[in-house]
């Protein structure tokens, strides 16, 4: 029971910061199950991706019906990220063969070495969005097509996410203000949608390897999926700047427990 409350909780807290911020699916949430359930870094991966796919279902439709989604461009980015992901977890599926258990280990150091780059990659976005510089699509040879950046965009993501679980909402965000001149809130939404495709996929690979715990999924869910929609509902309205610095602050510190 006391393990449930904990799982409760933390997937109320993660789900408010994926519908406030689009930031803090799998990447929130590896390293806490790690660190206070005592999840076994596969495990919490496998688990994270489900979770993160049933979790941003309801934000992402919230940002469609008013308008906040690009589904051309995630389409696009669902060529490169579904692929990606696959091979991510087809990376995992042969390390795992050749470590066993030790690849626990080798995830925890992975996972810890993200989390504290996450928000490197995060300040550099809100350095983008306040200069108002030209997005980088605008900066790059005629023959590299919007269509292709898109690809390359999934498939980098898509391959963190098959890995680890995280990337969906932090990496590819800053690959999209890099490539694309849109609104934020659009970007914002377009990620969180084409989150719920690859986390989907990344989900179902590592359920044919079982490593997911669905008792702990549920009760993950039980938390995350309400909290996420009626943050994802206010979002645009709500100025979640400082939440976005706890967010990280908290990231860089789990990163450094996981090393």
């Amino acid at each position: 029971m006391h393990q449930i409350l904990i799982a409760l909780i933390i997937g109320l807290g993660v789900g408010i910061m994926v519908g406030l911020t689009g930031v803090g699916g799998g990447a929130l949430l590896v390293p806490l199950l790690v660190i206070f359930l005592d999840v076994p870094p596969i495990i919490a991966v496998g688990t994270g991706a489900l979770f993160v796919a049933a979790t941003k279902v309801g934000a992402a439709w919230s940002y469609y019906r008013r308008g906040y989604v690009d589904t051309r461009l995630v389409l696009r980015m669902s060529f490169g990220s579904i692929p990606g992901a696959i091979l991510g977890v087809g990376v995992l599926a042969i390390l795992r063969a050749h470590l066993g258990n030790e690849v626990n280990e080798l995830l925890k150091v992975l996972i810890g070495v993200l989390l504290i780059v996450t928000p490197a990659f995060a300040l550099f976005q809100k350095y983008l969005e306040k200069t108002g510089k030209k997005s980088l699509r605008d900066r790059l040879p005629e023959w590299i097509t919007p269509q292709m950046g898109a690809v390359a965009v999934g498939l980098v993501g898509g391959f963190l996410v098959g890995m680890t679980s995280m990337g969906s909402g932090s990496i590819i965000m800053v690959l999209l203000v890099l490539f694309y001149s849109r609104t934020l809130s659009t970007l914002v939404g377009t990620d969180i949608a084409h989150s719920v495709v690859l986390a989907l996929v990344a989900g179902m690979g590592h359920f044919a390897l079982g490593d997911i715990n669905f008792p702990l999924l549920a009760a993950l869910l039980l938390g995350s999926i309400p909290a996420a929609w009626c943050a994802a509902h206010y979002a645009t309205s709500i100025r979640a700047a400082w939440l976005r610095a706890v967010l990280f602050s908290a990231l860089v510190v789990a990163g450094i427990s996981m090393l």
